[in-house]
């Protein structure tokens, strides 16, 4: 266990975990997931809406304190949602607004916590199936699952009701991992034994088709996605289909929208956008061609491109029925002001953020 003099060298190693973590695409993608330390009744957490990969290189952590946080949340104090009453101020600068699950990481009673969107952990946690089988590939753990709850408190009181005194595993239903342990060296051994126990292999999927793609973008606000990878939501057909039938998890609502648009056999870029603004929809982030690939709208962010990668990573290990967030899970998250300011964020920092 650390002790109380290393107080520094656990800061730097979380920071070091923190970029490695947020540098790996079936770990984390573009603002999500969130790393934090507690010290001296401190606790340092991301800052929401920055990226874990910067640890290294900015003030990426927000200082809040946790005993009057842990009674907020106990006593289901709206102040506890955000938890920015309880950020110390003098050692947050740069103003920065805590993660918006600052309080999952507060209930953790563990002095490390990582929090992270892995694709092997979404892609089981989205299955109807999927506490039997997580279960069965974590036996002889101290872990438990947590049905899909709004990020924030609603999650963290879920948390609450079901977490055993030294569970230090959760997978949150549709929606990712979270490890704890003593010392961050810990933390990361953890987080890679996890992962490894729930990782499958992915189906394999055809190449995109980006002379056809070219063809349906020309003329429209679409373009080829940055990331190769993203394709295969739409080249393979059943990968396809898992995304045509609703949305998954939370930050494809917040960088993609709500569920998939999907293009059909007469339809180019231009036309699936007009027909949603006709219909008072904006023009979806991301188009999906079955069989083709993937196109995205010439605006679509750093965030977009990571969240498209997501999609694609995470449908190709889904391989039962699968349990989608509801229109109300959609509207709370579109509609929340913690989330709103997190975009709001991605889009003013753009390119700053990768």
């Amino acid at each position: 266990m650390a002790g109380p003099d290393d107080s520094a060298a656990e800061f730097e190693a979380l920071k070091r975990l923190s970029a490695r973590v947020g540098a790996d695409p079936l770990l984390v993608q573009a603002a999500g997931g969130n790393t934090s330390i507690k010290q001296g009744g401190v606790l340092w957490i991301k800052a929401s809406g920055t990226w874990l990969m910067n640890a290294e290189r900015d003030d990426i952590f927000v200082p809040v304190r946790l005993p009057p946080l842990l009674r907020a949340v106990a006593d289901i104090d709206p102040a506890a949602e955000k938890a920015e009453a309880f950020v110390v101020a003098e050692l947050n600068p740069g103003g920065l607004r805590p993660s918006i699950e600052t309080t999952v990481h507060a209930l953790m009673p563990q002095r490390a916590v990582v929090h992270v969107h892995c694709v092997e952990t979404i892609s089981l946690a989205v299955q109807a199936n999927a506490e039997a089988v997580i279960d069965e590939r974590l036996k002889g753990l101290d872990w438990t699952f947590v049905p899909y709850r709004r990020p924030g408190l609603p999650l963290a009181r879920a948390i609450a009701e079901r977490r055993g005194p030294a569970t230090d595993i959760l997978v949150l239903g549709n929606h990712g991992l979270v490890v704890a342990a003593d010392t961050v060296a810990e933390a990361e051994t953890l987080l890679g034994r996890v992962c490894g126990l729930l990782a499958r292999t992915p189906r394999a999927a055809p190449e995109a088709d980006t002379g056809a793609l070219l063809r349906l973008a020309a003329g429209s606000d679409y373009r080829l996605p940055a990331q190769p990878e993203a394709h295969e939501a739409a080249t393979d057909l059943q990968n396809c289909r898992i995304a045509a039938a609703g949305t998954l998890y939370p930050d494809h609502v917040i960088f993609l929208g709500e569920g998939s648009a999907i293009a059909g056999p007469a339809d180019t870029a231009a036309s699936v956008a007009e027909r949603a603004v006709a219909e008072g929809r904006a023009a979806p982030v991301e188009i999906l061609f079955p069989g083709k690939g993937v196109l995205l709208r010439r605006d679509a962010n750093a965030g977009a491109e990571a969240l498209a990668r997501c999609l694609a990573d995470v449908t190709a290990r889904v391989d039962a029925d699968v349990r989608y967030l509801t229109a109300e899970d959609a509207h709370q998250l579109i509609n929340w002001d913690a989330e709103k300011y997190r975009q709001d964020l991605t889009r003013r920092m753009g390119a700053g953020l990768q």
